[in-house]
């Protein structure tokens, strides 16, 4: 027998999972990549950012999650704390950077889909430049290219950035949209989890 009062709720729970998750608005208008561009450069967004390229990323803008690739290699040795000036490592600065942004990532429907730790150099390398270290690897996914946006235009983002400066030696960042995965993403797997709680539930009440 089924408890409507179990899982009305939990149907509802997913409901709001999913109208946090998913792209409700759309692509971007026109409109809102010109005022996203104004902003970026009247903030003196990172000099290392290529504007022309984030402004025909935003104008191509479908309307899609898409997933950010990042290559880090973290700052080796200890390095002078941007407030300090103390000798602090290098991971310790960028760690503060990342907690930061990932809080922010997460509140507007994205989070990391895959990160790694490099374990060995190149065994594939064809016309690239020599391998520079790399230190870890991420996988970023955004809800859509206007959270991007946000995130990027973000002033309280100002006061920490300088920390993933400091504790970044070398990094580029290119987006992506993955062709094949084996990985269950959270769309399944929250309701699955939200399912089986709501089974269980409905079981113990029926046991009682």
């Amino acid at each position: 027998m089924i408890d409507f009062g179990i899982w009305i709720p939990a149907l509802l729970l997913y409901g709001l999972f999913m109208a946090w998750y998913n792209n409700w608005r759309g692509p971007l208008t026109p409109e809102e990549v010109k005022a996203f561009m104004a902003k970026a450069r009247a903030i003196g967004s990172d000099a290392n950012n290529n504007l022309e390229t984030i402004e025909r990323f935003l104008s191509e803008d479908d309307g899609r999650e898409f997933i950010m690739l990042n290559l880090v290699r973290v700052a080796p040795g200890m390095v002078d704390d941007p407030d300090t000036g103390k000798p602090t490592p290098g991971r310790e600065l960028l760690n503060r950077y990342t907690s930061a942004f990932m809080r922010r990532l997460f509140m507007r429907g994205g989070h990391p889909a895959l990160a790694a730790r490099k374990i060995g150099g190149y065994v594939d390398a064809w016309h690239v430049e020599p391998d520079p270290g790399w230190t870890i690897m991420g996988y970023m996914r955004y809800r859509s290219r206007r959270d991007m946006a946000m995130l990027a235009i973000d002033t309280s983002f100002q006061d920490i950035h300088k920390f993933k400066i400091a504790g970044t030696a070398e990094t580029f960042s290119f987006p992506t949209r993955p062709i094949i995965t084996l990985f269950i993403g959270p769309r399944v797997w929250v309701g699955m989890a939200i399912a089986l709680v709501a089974a269980l539930a409905n079981l113990a009440v029926l046991a009682f």
